[in-house]
Protein backbone atom coordinates (compact mmCIF):
# COMPACT_ATOMS: atom_id res chain seq x y z
CA UNK A 1 0.00 0.00 0.00
CA UNK A 2 1.40 2.82 -1.05
CA UNK A 3 2.12 5.79 1.93
CA UNK A 4 1.37 9.47 1.30
CA UNK A 5 3.78 11.84 1.97
CA UNK A 6 2.72 14.70 4.65
CA UNK A 7 1.71 18.19 2.68
CA UNK A 8 4.28 19.84 5.25
CA UNK A 9 6.88 18.10 3.62
CA UNK A 10 5.90 17.94 0.27
CA UNK A 11 5.45 21.58 0.89
CA UNK A 12 9.02 21.75 1.45
CA UNK A 13 10.43 19.40 -1.23
CA UNK A 14 8.60 21.80 -3.89
CA UNK A 15 9.94 24.92 -2.21
CA UNK A 16 13.36 23.38 -2.22
CA UNK A 17 13.55 22.55 -5.71
CA UNK A 18 12.34 26.00 -6.47
CA UNK A 19 15.09 27.63 -4.73
CA UNK A 20 17.36 24.80 -6.96
CA UNK A 21 16.03 25.64 -9.90
CA UNK A 22 16.24 29.72 -9.00
CA UNK A 23 19.54 29.26 -7.93
CA UNK A 24 20.63 27.44 -11.48
CA UNK A 25 19.03 29.98 -13.30
CA UNK A 26 20.87 32.70 -11.60
CA UNK A 27 23.90 30.95 -11.61
CA UNK A 28 23.26 31.07 -15.53
CA UNK A 29 22.44 34.36 -15.45
CA UNK A 30 25.49 35.88 -13.77
CA UNK A 31 27.20 33.97 -16.62
CA UNK A 32 26.07 34.94 -19.28
CA UNK A 33 27.34 37.95 -20.20
CA UNK A 34 31.60 35.90 -19.67
CA UNK A 35 33.72 34.97 -22.26
CA UNK A 36 34.00 31.45 -23.64
CA UNK A 37 37.16 31.37 -22.81
CA UNK A 38 40.35 33.66 -22.12
CA UNK A 39 43.77 34.32 -22.55
CA UNK A 40 46.52 35.00 -20.37
CA UNK A 41 49.51 37.25 -21.56
CA UNK A 42 52.76 36.24 -20.20
CA UNK A 43 56.20 36.37 -20.98
CA UNK A 44 59.14 34.42 -22.90
CA UNK A 45 59.33 30.14 -21.75
CA UNK A 46 62.05 30.01 -19.62
CA UNK A 47 61.10 33.12 -17.31
CA UNK A 48 58.75 32.87 -14.21
CA UNK A 49 55.81 35.20 -16.13
CA UNK A 50 55.14 31.83 -18.52
CA UNK A 51 55.62 29.30 -15.62
CA UNK A 52 52.95 31.43 -13.26
CA UNK A 53 50.87 32.69 -16.24
CA UNK A 54 50.70 29.25 -17.88
CA UNK A 55 49.36 27.37 -14.08
CA UNK A 56 47.28 30.34 -13.24
CA UNK A 57 45.52 30.08 -16.20
CA UNK A 58 44.91 26.16 -15.93
CA UNK A 59 43.85 26.35 -12.40
CA UNK A 60 41.15 29.13 -13.25
CA UNK A 61 39.99 27.59 -16.07
CA UNK A 62 39.71 24.24 -13.99
CA UNK A 63 38.04 25.91 -11.34
CA UNK A 64 35.33 27.79 -13.18
CA UNK A 65 34.84 25.68 -16.23
CA UNK A 66 36.01 27.88 -18.59
CA UNK A 67 38.60 27.43 -21.51
CA UNK A 68 41.76 29.39 -20.72
CA UNK A 69 45.68 29.07 -20.87
CA UNK A 70 48.69 31.16 -20.92
CA UNK A 71 50.22 32.66 -24.07
CA UNK A 72 53.78 33.37 -24.84
CA UNK A 73 54.59 37.42 -25.14
CA UNK A 74 57.15 39.79 -24.53
CA UNK A 75 55.93 40.46 -21.24
CA UNK A 76 54.52 43.39 -19.07
CA UNK A 77 54.84 46.30 -21.58
CA UNK A 78 53.36 44.11 -24.50
CA UNK A 79 50.76 42.06 -21.81
CA UNK A 80 49.43 46.27 -20.88
CA UNK A 81 48.40 46.93 -24.78
CA UNK A 82 46.94 43.47 -25.40
CA UNK A 83 44.91 43.83 -22.24
CA UNK A 84 43.94 47.53 -23.73
CA UNK A 85 42.95 46.56 -26.80
CA UNK A 86 40.73 43.16 -25.64
CA UNK A 87 43.08 41.10 -26.98
CA UNK A 88 43.81 39.17 -24.09
CA UNK A 89 41.54 39.19 -21.08
CA UNK A 90 43.98 39.16 -18.72
CA UNK A 91 48.03 39.87 -18.49
CA UNK A 92 50.53 39.90 -15.79
CA UNK A 93 52.73 43.51 -14.85
CA UNK A 94 55.17 44.99 -13.61
CA UNK A 95 53.80 48.67 -11.75
CA UNK A 96 56.75 50.51 -13.62
CA UNK A 97 55.41 49.66 -17.09
CA UNK A 98 51.63 50.15 -15.90
CA UNK A 99 52.89 53.30 -14.88
CA UNK A 100 54.48 54.62 -18.00
CA UNK A 101 51.38 52.97 -19.61
CA UNK A 102 48.48 54.70 -17.93
CA UNK A 103 50.30 57.80 -18.16
CA UNK A 104 51.15 57.42 -22.16
CA UNK A 105 54.19 56.81 -22.18
CA UNK A 106 54.70 53.07 -22.85
CA UNK A 107 57.31 52.16 -25.85
CA UNK A 108 54.92 50.27 -27.51
CA UNK A 109 52.42 53.08 -27.88
CA UNK A 110 53.61 56.47 -27.05
CA UNK A 111 51.14 59.01 -26.36
CA UNK A 112 48.51 56.46 -25.95
CA UNK A 113 47.10 56.75 -22.28
CA UNK A 114 46.05 53.00 -21.90
CA UNK A 115 42.95 53.38 -19.51
CA UNK A 116 41.08 49.86 -20.50
CA UNK A 117 43.72 48.13 -18.00
CA UNK A 118 42.58 47.20 -14.61
CA UNK A 119 44.25 45.75 -11.32
CA UNK A 120 43.27 42.19 -10.21
CA UNK A 121 46.01 40.88 -7.79
CA UNK A 122 48.84 40.71 -6.42
CA UNK A 123 51.74 38.83 -7.50
CA UNK A 124 55.16 38.88 -6.43
CA UNK A 125 58.43 41.23 -6.59
CA UNK A 126 60.63 41.15 -9.59
CA UNK A 127 64.01 41.11 -8.31
CA UNK A 128 66.95 42.49 -10.43
CA UNK A 129 69.65 40.09 -10.66
CA UNK A 130 72.61 39.26 -12.72
CA UNK A 131 74.38 35.70 -13.69
CA UNK A 132 77.12 35.21 -15.05
CA UNK A 133 79.71 31.53 -15.48
CA UNK A 134 81.73 30.98 -12.71
CA UNK A 135 84.51 30.79 -15.28
CA UNK A 136 83.92 34.24 -16.85
CA UNK A 137 85.96 35.52 -13.32
CA UNK A 138 83.07 37.92 -13.04
CA UNK A 139 81.80 38.14 -9.61
CA UNK A 140 80.88 41.71 -9.04
CA UNK A 141 79.47 44.57 -11.31
CA UNK A 142 82.73 46.20 -11.62
CA UNK A 143 83.73 43.00 -12.88
CA UNK A 144 81.88 43.30 -16.18
CA UNK A 145 84.48 44.30 -18.42
CA UNK A 146 84.10 46.71 -21.16
CA UNK A 147 82.24 45.64 -24.03
CA UNK A 148 80.38 42.94 -22.09
CA UNK A 149 77.60 40.98 -24.52
CA UNK A 150 74.27 41.48 -21.73
CA UNK A 151 71.07 39.69 -22.80
CA UNK A 152 68.34 42.01 -21.08
CA UNK A 153 65.48 39.69 -21.86
CA UNK A 154 62.73 40.09 -24.50
CA UNK A 155 62.63 43.73 -26.47
CA UNK A 156 60.28 45.98 -24.42
CA UNK A 157 60.52 43.65 -21.42
CA UNK A 158 60.72 44.98 -17.65
CA UNK A 159 64.43 44.08 -17.09
CA UNK A 160 64.92 45.05 -21.07
CA UNK A 161 63.05 48.75 -20.20
CA UNK A 162 64.91 49.46 -16.73
CA UNK A 163 68.44 47.50 -16.53
CA UNK A 164 70.38 48.92 -18.86
CA UNK A 165 69.48 52.10 -17.58
CA UNK A 166 70.62 50.38 -13.95
CA UNK A 167 74.11 49.28 -15.29
CA UNK A 168 74.59 52.50 -17.47
CA UNK A 169 74.35 54.61 -14.96
CA UNK A 170 76.52 52.23 -12.59
CA UNK A 171 79.31 52.61 -15.33
CA UNK A 172 79.04 49.80 -17.25
CA UNK A 173 79.34 49.36 -20.77
CA UNK A 174 78.20 46.41 -23.12
CA UNK A 175 76.44 45.10 -26.09
CA UNK A 176 72.82 44.85 -25.42
CA UNK A 177 70.94 41.59 -26.79
CA UNK A 178 67.47 40.65 -26.47
CA UNK A 179 66.06 37.09 -26.38
CA UNK A 180 63.62 34.92 -24.12
CA UNK A 181 65.19 33.76 -21.02
CA UNK A 182 65.37 30.07 -21.97
CA UNK A 183 67.44 31.38 -25.34
CA UNK A 184 69.78 33.75 -23.80
CA UNK A 185 70.45 30.86 -20.97
CA UNK A 186 71.52 28.44 -23.33
CA UNK A 187 73.69 31.60 -25.01
CA UNK A 188 75.37 32.35 -21.97
CA UNK A 189 76.56 28.44 -21.54
CA UNK A 190 77.76 28.00 -24.41
CA UNK A 191 79.58 31.29 -24.22
CA UNK A 192 77.99 33.58 -26.86
CA UNK A 193 76.79 36.08 -23.78
CA UNK A 194 79.19 37.40 -20.61
CA UNK A 195 76.27 38.39 -18.84
CA UNK A 196 72.46 37.72 -18.23
CA UNK A 197 70.51 40.34 -16.47
CA UNK A 198 67.41 38.84 -15.06
CA UNK A 199 64.39 40.73 -13.75
CA UNK A 200 62.06 37.71 -13.15
CA UNK A 201 60.13 36.27 -10.14
CA UNK A 202 62.67 33.77 -7.70
CA UNK A 203 63.57 31.09 -8.79
CA UNK A 204 63.94 32.26 -12.22
CA UNK A 205 63.77 28.82 -14.08
CA UNK A 206 66.81 29.47 -16.49
CA UNK A 207 68.66 29.91 -13.18
CA UNK A 208 67.99 27.35 -12.13
CA UNK A 209 68.36 25.60 -15.26
CA UNK A 210 71.85 26.25 -15.50
CA UNK A 211 73.25 25.42 -11.87
CA UNK A 212 71.99 22.10 -12.93
CA UNK A 213 74.20 22.38 -16.11
CA UNK A 214 77.30 24.47 -14.99
CA UNK A 215 78.69 26.90 -12.15
CA UNK A 216 77.20 30.20 -12.07
CA UNK A 217 78.04 32.93 -10.09
CA UNK A 218 74.95 35.46 -9.20
CA UNK A 219 76.10 39.02 -8.67
CA UNK A 220 74.66 41.28 -6.17
CA UNK A 221 74.86 44.78 -5.52
CA UNK A 222 77.12 46.28 -3.54
CA UNK A 223 75.68 49.44 -0.92
CA UNK A 224 77.02 52.22 -2.77
CA UNK A 225 75.15 50.74 -6.18
CA UNK A 226 72.38 49.63 -4.31
CA UNK A 227 71.74 53.40 -3.04
CA UNK A 228 72.73 54.99 -6.40
CA UNK A 229 69.82 52.87 -7.94
CA UNK A 230 67.12 53.52 -5.41
CA UNK A 231 68.03 56.95 -5.82
CA UNK A 232 67.19 56.79 -10.13
CA UNK A 233 64.79 54.44 -10.52
CA UNK A 234 61.51 53.36 -9.42
CA UNK A 235 62.87 50.05 -7.32
CA UNK A 236 62.87 48.78 -4.24
CA UNK A 237 65.25 47.20 -2.02
CA UNK A 238 65.17 43.46 -1.73
CA UNK A 239 67.39 40.44 -0.60
CA UNK A 240 67.60 37.28 -2.66
CA UNK A 241 66.99 34.62 0.21
CA UNK A 242 70.15 32.35 0.14
CA UNK A 243 67.83 28.87 -0.66
CA UNK A 244 66.23 30.49 -4.11
CA UNK A 245 69.29 29.01 -5.57
CA UNK A 246 72.19 26.35 -5.01
CA UNK A 247 74.68 28.57 -6.03
CA UNK A 248 74.09 31.19 -2.98
CA UNK A 249 75.67 30.59 0.42
CA UNK A 250 73.68 34.05 1.85
CA UNK A 251 71.47 36.52 1.09
CA UNK A 252 72.30 38.32 -2.27
CA UNK A 253 71.15 42.41 -2.35
CA UNK A 254 69.30 43.27 -5.09
CA UNK A 255 66.54 45.88 -6.04
CA UNK A 256 62.67 44.74 -7.11
CA UNK A 257 59.53 45.88 -8.94
CA UNK A 258 55.87 44.07 -7.59
CA UNK A 259 53.99 42.44 -9.89
CA UNK A 260 50.09 42.47 -10.72
CA UNK A 261 47.83 40.46 -12.53
CA UNK A 262 45.38 42.56 -14.85
CA UNK A 263 42.25 42.28 -16.95
CA UNK A 264 40.40 44.61 -18.99
CA UNK A 265 38.69 46.77 -17.17
CA UNK A 266 35.53 45.97 -19.33
CA UNK A 267 34.86 42.60 -18.87
CA UNK A 268 32.22 41.36 -16.40
CA UNK A 269 32.18 42.27 -12.87
CA UNK A 270 31.04 38.49 -11.97
CA UNK A 271 33.38 37.08 -13.77
CA UNK A 272 36.62 39.00 -12.61
CA UNK A 273 34.80 38.58 -9.13
CA UNK A 274 35.00 35.04 -9.50
CA UNK A 275 38.20 34.96 -11.17
CA UNK A 276 39.46 37.05 -8.10
CA UNK A 277 38.00 34.77 -5.68
CA UNK A 278 39.08 31.53 -6.96
CA UNK A 279 43.04 32.90 -7.03
CA UNK A 280 42.42 34.77 -3.44
CA UNK A 281 40.90 31.76 -1.64
CA UNK A 282 43.29 28.66 -2.98
CA UNK A 283 47.04 30.45 -2.30
CA UNK A 284 48.16 26.75 -1.57
CA UNK A 285 47.09 25.61 -5.36
CA UNK A 286 48.89 28.81 -6.40
CA UNK A 287 52.05 28.35 -4.63
CA UNK A 288 52.14 24.63 -6.11
CA UNK A 289 51.96 26.85 -9.90
CA UNK A 290 55.48 28.47 -8.80
CA UNK A 291 56.78 28.79 -5.06
CA UNK A 292 56.52 33.10 -5.61
CA UNK A 293 52.89 32.99 -5.13
CA UNK A 294 53.31 32.92 -1.56
CA UNK A 295 53.49 36.40 -1.74
CA UNK A 296 49.80 36.53 -3.67
CA UNK A 297 47.45 37.22 -0.84
CA UNK A 298 45.36 40.27 -0.67
CA UNK A 299 47.27 41.82 2.18
CA UNK A 300 49.40 43.17 -0.81
CA UNK A 301 47.32 44.71 -2.98
CA UNK A 302 48.74 48.14 -0.87
CA UNK A 303 51.67 47.50 -3.31
CA UNK A 304 49.18 48.94 -6.20
CA UNK A 305 49.08 52.41 -6.10
CA UNK A 306 49.48 53.23 -9.81
CA UNK A 307 46.12 51.35 -11.70
CA UNK A 308 42.54 51.28 -10.75
CA UNK A 309 41.21 48.06 -9.62
CA UNK A 310 38.88 46.36 -11.37
CA UNK A 311 35.23 46.30 -10.05
CA UNK A 312 34.87 42.97 -9.68
CA UNK A 313 38.05 42.21 -8.01
CA UNK A 314 37.25 45.33 -5.55
CA UNK A 315 34.06 43.61 -4.64
CA UNK A 316 36.25 40.51 -3.17
CA UNK A 317 38.47 42.84 -1.41
CA UNK A 318 35.65 44.59 0.07
CA UNK A 319 33.60 41.55 1.01
CA UNK A 320 36.58 40.51 2.92
CA UNK A 321 37.97 43.22 5.01
CA UNK A 322 40.81 44.63 2.73
CA UNK A 323 39.77 48.53 2.00
CA UNK A 324 40.42 50.29 -1.17
CA UNK A 325 40.10 53.76 -2.14
CA UNK A 326 36.75 55.00 -4.39
CA UNK A 327 39.64 56.65 -6.81
CA UNK A 328 41.42 53.81 -6.90
CA UNK A 329 38.22 51.60 -8.22
CA UNK A 330 37.45 51.86 -12.05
Amino acid sequence: MRKHMPKTFTLLASSALLVAAASSAQAQADRSGWPDNFTVGTASQGGTYFVYGSGWANFIADELGVSGGGEVTGGPTQNLALVHTGDMAFGLTTMGPASDAVKGESPLAPGMKMDNVCAMFPMYETPFSITALSDSGIESISDIPDGARIGFGPAASTSDTYFPAILETLGVDFERRNGGWSDLGGQLQDGLLDVVAFAAGIPIPAVSQLEVQTDVNIIEFNEEELATVLENFPVAEFMIPANTYTTLEEDARAVSMWNFAIAGCDLPEDFVYEVTKATMENNDRMRSVHRSAETTIPENIKHNTVLPFHPGAARWYEENGYEIADDMIN
